[in-house]
């Protein structure tokens, strides 16, 4: 653990300029305030520092404006993208007039999800690791107006290039759902994955290893080790932060959105769970896959809370473009040991009982990772509280079923609009347990209305021009 005091020792032993705090907005961007370091003292690690939170995207009105960033000293991290000598650290936000935590704060969130599984007597960690997809492109253009809308992305890699004139096209370019793991000069990112890999470690997430993915025009994936909930939160956020970084310096644009090339493979953030308590796991058994009754209890807290969960884990109109049939993409609310397409896949783990865990294919990076892994935790907790029983495990092909087959397989929500109707009949798993608040969920509900589903619902689409300008 690092102490306030460890912190102010490392401005002053690095000479640190500036620090920049950083806190996570309700729909999941990380904002922030730099300020001289000489405005850090140890009171900014317990009371804050005050800051204008009215401008901040689902938060407070303008007449209740005032909110202080609290400074968690386990953040700290020298910024490798600032000129001058700079210390990013990560906050939690408080109410300066009550000195109550902020209940639409997503790190406070995370922070009660976590607490409520203490109290619970379950268990006192969840480990969660996040697998965050996502494309490097060379061009992005979009725009959207009164009389025209468009979107228009480019990769080096885009088979779709593969008759470009390049001056000279070398080719190489990999095929659509055939970019799993070729080597140069196929896969052109490997030096630029390695950077990003690299820079995550001098950041203080805990690196594994890099790797293209399935995709054609630049899908890839970096991997760090599972952490403790808000741990595995805060290296996310610190990944994706990276990430864009150290492409924008080669000249390049990355994007998490799940589904911004048609007919190929989307990203995803597969994300790995688990519960232990005393320092020992309780996913491991001797049931279906080597789990144990409460790590199946846990399942059928996810698979039935599903429809609402997607709401938070898959929080954009673009989410439900990735969750169709087709394209490995997890549409099947069932878990499985092998089956790829099911919602929820329980991974290889050999002998060792502390490597057992599920695998959550649902979620995207497109969620903020502090609200997606505390409704994952409460989901799973309902499950072991209340003993659902998540059914049979769904080892078949799913192309291979027959129609009555399929049919009794409940799939994911269409659409976003739909998975937020099943939040709205189905969060009492949420609030009961005192993590998120009725607030939150109200606010959460009519913010992605008013700004995402209705936006999308009243725009023609390019393609509509296709289909029906000719009616």
């Amino acid at each position: 653990m690092t102490t306030p005091q460890d912190v102010l020792k490392m401005i002053r032993d690095n000479n640190i300029q500036m620090i920049d705090l950083k806190f996570i907005d309700m729909p999941g961007i990380w904002q922030h305030l730099t300020v001289f370091h000489n405005q850090i003292d140890e009171s900014s690690f317990t009371d804050g520092v005050p800051f204008d939170g009215s401008s901040i995207r689902g938060w407070k009105a303008i007449n209740e404006s005032d909110m202080a960033m609290v400074l968690d000293p386990n953040t700290a991290w020298i910024d490798p993208f600032m000129k001058e000598p700079t210390l990013s650290i990560i906050c939690s936000i408080k109410e300066p007039r009550t000195g109550e935590w902020y209940s639409r704060c997503p790190r406070v969130i995370a922070q009660k999800a976590v607490d409520y599984l203490v109290s619970s007597g379950v268990g006192d960690t969840a480990f969660f690791g996040p697998e965050a997809e996502f494309f490097i492109f060379d061009d992005v253009r979009f725009d959207q107006n009164s009389h025209e809308g468009y979107y228009h992305v480019d990769s080096i890699e885009g088979r779709w290039n593969s008759g470009k004139a390049e001056g000279p096209n070398l080719g190489y370019k990999p095929r659509y759902k055939e970019g799993y793991f070729p080597v140069p000069p196929t896969d052109t990112f490997q030096d630029i994955r390695t950077e990003m890999l690299l820079t995550m470690a001098k950041c203080g997430v805990p690196i594994e290893k890099q790797h293209h993915e399935v995709a054609t025009g630049g899908q890839c994936e970096l991997g760090f080790r599972f952490g403790k909930l808000i741990e595995a939160a805060d290296w996310l956020m610190t990944y994706k932060y990276v990430i864009k970084n150290v492409a924008r310096k080669y000249g390049k644009t990355v994007t998490f959105m799940p589904k911004p090339v048609f007919q190929d493979n989307g990203s995803g953030m597969h994300t790995h769970q688990s519960i232990w308590k005393d320092g020992q796991p309780l996913f491991a058994g001797d049931k279906y896959a080597g789990l144990s009754e409460t790590a199946l209890h846990y399942i059928g807290g996810i698979l039935k809370h599903a429809p609402a969960l997607l709401a938070i884990t898959n929080p954009t109109t673009n989410s439900y473009k990735r969750l169709v049939p087709g394209y490995e993409a997890p549409v099947n609310l069932a878990y499985s040991q092998g089956n790829r397409s099911a919602s929820i896949r329980i991974p290889l783990s050999g002998t060792n009982p502390k490597a057992k865990r599920l695998e959550f294919r649902c979620p995207d990076a497109t969620s903020n990772p502090y609200l997606a892994f505390a409704a994952m935790l409460c989901a799973g907790l309902d499950g072991i509280k209340n003993k659902i029983d998540p059914g049979s495990p769904l080892d078949k092909n799913i192309y291979e079923l027959s129609p009555e087959e399929l049919a009794k397989v409940p799939s994911t929500p269409g659409s976003l609009e739909l998975a937020l109707e099943a939040l709205e009949k189905d969060h009492a798993f949420l609030t009961e347990p005192g993590v998120f608040t009725e607030d939150f969920i109200e606010t959460w509900i009519s913010y992605k209305l008013d700004n995402e589903v209705n936006p999308m619902r009243l725009r023609p689409h390019p393609y509509e021009f296709a289909l029906y300008y000719d009616c």
